[in-house]
């Protein structure tokens, strides 16, 4: 079984949503909901989390001793400073065959999911020398100039019926720090798309985004009660 550590960045600062990496969400800091599911995760041989957070270094020492803490360099912790660049240093510091990388913004990412993740790219390798999650979406998409992308407004097929377009939702991505080094990207030549359900996809970006997702684990509580 090949090596793999799940890399978490966390921003102290968040430009969009103040403290929104530690804020909390369903009684509990939101970390903590994405690094249980990740040591969870049978696959995962580390948790690795970048910060240069005061409140998230102190809550992982105190919940989850087991994480390691990287501490984020002055030089890396820029508003314009690019997530490869952070990467790149992270992966400088933890050696591994292969990188989970995925967000604290992520709540509802379960530990089966990170796990077939995992799996469908090693069953794949070579063939796929990386992998990147999408959501589905089967809806009309124009560009910017009225022009139709995935349809044609002649023929009004439900949307059901339209063929599916894949959305890079950033929920987790699987790469070697060769083709982070080489590429400076996490997505390789030859990446496997992995899809994930968009409600497990959900992202917090907004201020919306934290009343839904709340609404979404207190419904997935009361199926698993």
């Amino acid at each position: 079984m090949p090596k793999i550590i799940a890399l978490v960045p966390m921003r102290h600062h968040s430009q969009r949503v103040p403290g929104k990496n530690f804020r909390p969400l369903a009684g509990m800091p939101l970390f903590h909901h994405i690094i249980g599911s990740l040591l969870a995760c049978p696959e995962i041989a580390q948790v690795v989390v970048d910060t240069d957070s005061p409140p998230i270094m102190e809550g992982l020492k105190q919940h989850f001793p087991s994480v390691v803490v990287l501490e984020r360099p002055e030089h890396l912790r820029g508003d314009a400073v690019s997530m490869n660049e952070i990467l790149l240093y992270d992966t400088s510091r933890a050696e591994a065959d292969f990188y989970l990388q995925t967000h604290s913004t992520n709540p509802l990412l379960q530990p089966a999911t990170l796990s077939r993740a995992v799996q469908s790219l090693l069953a794949h390798s070579p063939e796929y020398d990386s992998l990147f999650s999408v959501t589905r979406r089967q809806v009309r998409l124009w560009d910017q100039l009225g022009r139709a992308i995935n349809h044609n407004p002649a023929i009004l097929l439900q949307t059901q019926d339209l063929p599916p377009v894949y959305e890079e939702n950033s929920c987790l991505y699987i790469f070697s720090r060769s083709i982070l080094s080489n590429r400076l990207n996490r997505i390789g030549e030859r990446p496997l798309m992995f899809e994930i359900d968009a409600a497990e996809a959900w992202d917090i970006d907004e201020e919306l985004d934290f009343a839904i997702t709340a609404f979404l684990l207190q419904q997935a509580q009361v199926r698993n009660a």
